[in-house]
């Protein structure tokens, strides 16, 4: 499987998108299912043809889980996010916090 590799500079889409389905909520999303590419695209502020590339990048990953196919329903998989190496490039993207906005995620 050819997996994608990042690039020296951060992939602030990828970031953006994984992140928002690392703490998407059910009571945010229309469907019990997940969350469309569409809707996706509107929380991000990201056009849809480039969130469909990062969704793929991520399901290639393992770390999203795709349910039906027309619309397509995204979530995250929590189980193999946990379980991806501490040095893989994706797994450390994520987890950079240095300059995420909690409350974007998170009412208090």
């Amino acid at each position: 499987m050819d997996y994608y590799t990042l690039s020296e500079t951060e992939d602030k889409e990828l970031k953006s998108i994984g992140l928002e389905l690392m703490f998407l909520t059910p009571e945010k999303c229309s469907s019990e299912k997940g969350i469309t590419a569409v809707e996706l695209s509107k929380r991000v502020n990201i056009p849809v043809e480039t969130v469909k590339k990062k969704l793929n990048i991520l399901k290639e990953r393992n770390i999203v889980i795709v349910k039906g196919s027309n619309p397509k329903y995204w979530s995250f998989d929590q189980y193999n996010f946990q379980r991806m190496p501490e040095d893989d490039d994706l797994f450390l993207l994520l987890c950079s916090f240095d300059d995420v906005d909690f409350d974007k995620y998170f009412s208090y």
